[in-house]
């Protein structure tokens, strides 16, 4: 695996973007005499578990190398990468500032939100039309190029996808005195919305007062802002896209969600001090055990077993010990059970001087068998039609059991403005949970502050409640 110099990312947040691109980006879209051309891959991967990535590109080489043959062109391909588990916000700064530099790597793999902004500033390649060139993309499961698409164009193809789904520690529930069949029977509950996000509160406050958990472990969501944080909007009721392309803040919505929130810390069910909570902390306390109820990832899992469990068996614990469902239905909300993915995209930078050759290599990448090798490694879902029945998958008992949450799924729009929404919205969230506004409060400092950064791009529905 090759990489940039380690000081690529910290020069670029220091800001010396120019003189950062032109030492860290040695590799150039140019064939050099004997016609080889070197295509340049970035990839934010968790170590090990989401390796492939970007590796997946670089042993799809050989294959686009054989097809380039076959076609009588003379070029040749290879792949140099730089993968790292950079902090999503850094990562998506780096390309950015690479591009306007003009030294961009070829592909980056993103989340599909990125397109919203990527696409309407001209960075990435609108690739539609030469979809059809490569037969693999025939594969991809039809639903999951919506997650591509902006303004009637595709714009990238698709990585992997995920649920995200509830998770309740099994053995917690029996220590609190529920029988085998009741803690056996709630993923159906879940699913059917007889066991609702009331109803996991209520037994999280009753963990919490009987010494089965620790104050503030109750229930647990992630500890920084994310994607997570839509489907509580979603639960309440929210509505988010207009018609017109506007983004929509639901007040009324909006506040029931940071109502929950609130009261969940006024419960002790949650710790008002969760937010900020490094991953690694977050992880180990969740996987070892010490929460009752987690909002977390389908990945996540196979991070859990690899590295941060204690038991050798690492999966094995996680079945004993780890059960799964969707989110709960929200009763004084939509009243519907419901999760979300997040595919994720191979997107060719409008830079790249061979999108023809970086579409090959993905292509070659987007295969069965390299797909369902990596999500058995990483806890992702099959992207693609054939892992359906492809014995490698369908073995995977998790994978089997957790694909089919996306009966309840939702997605992030591909809206350029949803970055300052989530952020807007995210500050409400935060502000109650840590005690420093009530959440009708809240909902007026975030109503003022995406009126002023997106102005006629929010509408604002709803009526505050309260005071």
């Amino acid at each position: 695996m090759k990489h940039r110099p380690t000081r690529f990312r910290a020069l670029i947040l220091l800001g010396i973007v120019f003189a950062l691109v032109a030492a860290a980006c040695t590799s150039s879209d140019t064939p050099d005499d004997s016609g080889l051309i070197t295509i340049v891959a970035r990839c934010k991967a968790a170590p090990n578990v989401e390796d492939g990535r970007c590796n997946n590109l670089l042993r799809g080489v050989v294959a686009a190398n054989a097809q380039l043959a076959a076609d009588g062109d003379d070029r040749r391909v290879e792949v140099q990468i730089i993968q790292d588990n950079a902090d999503w916000g850094d990562y998506r700064t780096e390309f950015e500032l690479a591009s306007s530099a003009g030294e961009a790597p070829d592909i980056i793999v993103s989340g599909h939100e990125d397109i919203g902004v990527w696409a309407t500033s001209g960075i990435i390649t609108d690739v539609t039309d030469l979809l059809g060139d490569y037969p693999e993309f025939d594969d991809v499961t039809p639903s999951l190029w919506a997650s591509t698409e902006l303004n009637g164009k595709r714009w990238g193809v698709p990585q992997d996808a995920e649920a995200r789904p509830l998770y309740f520690r099994k053995d917690l529930l029996l220590e609190l005195g529920w029988t085998q069949a009741e803690v056996d029977s709630l993923p159906a509950d879940l699913a059917s919305g007889a066991f609702t996000w009331e109803d996991m509160l209520d037994t999280a406050e009753a963990a919490v007062a009987a010494g089965v958990v620790d104050e503030g472990n109750g229930w647990w969501h992630r500890p920084v802002n994310g994607n997570d944080f839509l489907y509580y909007y979603y639960s309440a009721g929210g509505e988010l896209l207009d018609d017109s392309g506007a983004l929509i803040y639901d007040q009324a919505a909006a506040q029931q969600v940071y109502e929950l929130v609130g009261g969940a810390v006024d419960r002790g069910i949650l710790s008002n001090t969760l937010l900020g909570t490094s991953w690694a902390d977050w992880n180990s306390t969740v996987a070892n055990g010490n929460v009752l109820f987690v909002f977390g990832g389908s990945w996540q899992w196979s991070d859990w077993a690899v590295n941060y469990v204690v038991d050798p068996d690492g999966e094995q614990y996680l079945f004993d010990n780890l059960g799964f469902g969707p989110i709960p239905a929200l009763a004084a909300g939509t009243n519907e059970p419901t999760t979300l993915t997040h595919p994720l995209l191979y997107m060719v930078s409008s830079g790249s001087e061979n999108p023809d050759l970086a579409l090959m290599v993905i292509s070659k990448a987007t295969t069965k068998e390299l797909n369902t090798e990596y999500a058995l490694a990483s806890g992702h879902l099959a992207i693609l039609t054939s892992q359906a029945d492809y014995e490698p998958y369908t073995s995977s008992v998790f994978l089997s059991e957790v694909g089919a949450l996306l009966e309840f799924t939702t997605f992030v729009p591909n809206s350029p403005f949803f970055s300052a929404w989530s952020e807007g919205y995210f500050l409400g969230l935060s502000a109650v949970e840590s005690g420093d506004l009530t959440p009708a409060e809240a909902v007026q400092v975030v109503v003022d502050q995406l009126q002023n950064e997106l102005g006629e791009n929010v509408i604002i529905t709803g009526i505050i409640t309260g005071g």
